[in-house]
């Protein structure tokens, strides 16, 4: 009976600890919920109420303006591959008006045989061509009795002179044009050098010095 007795007393110390841990479960529970609640008075409530408002409205215009930019951007890109494609509109219109020059001195030319007429009328063209050139900002590079400059100058032809100095441009065998700053062809060129007596003197003066 004793040990009986004994039992029961312990199991119902177990259920009382458990009880009481349960208890303490719950209370901390309890305790972390308030530790998480904020209370607000009205006054605050509204303020955050109305930054929340503006912060939507912000991001509404965000959104707004990142649309706009896309739509404006892809515009852009419509006008600037339009203006690629049609840049040459208006120099092409130029250029068929002297082409309609040429074609009628061509045939003026092969009815009435006059050679100085011939020649009249292509020199016409060729001023109304450098005419149209000059209007877009094509210019002709300046060479002959320049020195040598490899950016706007390509040799092909080397001749010994005693009259300039050396690398001088002596004769111009192509022009050469660019657009704006923009070299379009360099000028083909034939330069100055020392004739080769000379350049030997000069070593051999070199050597004795």
């Amino acid at each position: 009976m004793e040990r009986e007795d004994l039992k029961r007393e312990d199991k119902r110390v177990d259920e009382k600890l458990t009880d009481s841990s349960d208890e303490k479960k719950e209370a901390l529970n309890k305790e972390d919920s308030r530790k998480e609640e904020v209370v607000l008075s009205k006054e605050e409530y509204e303020h955050l109420a109305q930054e929340a408002r503006k912060a939507k409205e912000l991001y509404e215009k965000c959104l707004r303006i990142q649309a706009d930019y896309d739509n404006a951007r892809k515009r852009l890109d419509r006008e600037r591959e339009d203006f690629i494609k049609f840049a040459q509109f208006r120099i092409i219109q130029d250029f068929l008006a002297i082409l309609d020059d040429f074609e009628r001195a061509y045939e003026s030319a092969k009815t009435s045989l006059d050679i100085d007429k011939l020649i009249e009328g292509l020199e016409m063209i060729g001023k109304d061509l450098y005419n149209l050139l000059r209007k877009y900002g094509v210019e002709e590079i300046e060479a002959e009795g320049k020195t040598f400059n490899p950016d706007l100058h390509e040799a092909l032809m080397q001749e010994e002179r005693e009259d300039v100095p050396e690398n001088t441009v002596v004769a111009v065998l192509q022009k050469g044009y660019k657009l704006h700053d923009k070299v379009l062809r360099p000028v083909r060129v034939k330069v100055s050098k020392y004739p080769s007596d000379k350049e030997n003197n000069q070593g051999k003066k070199q050597e004795d010095q």
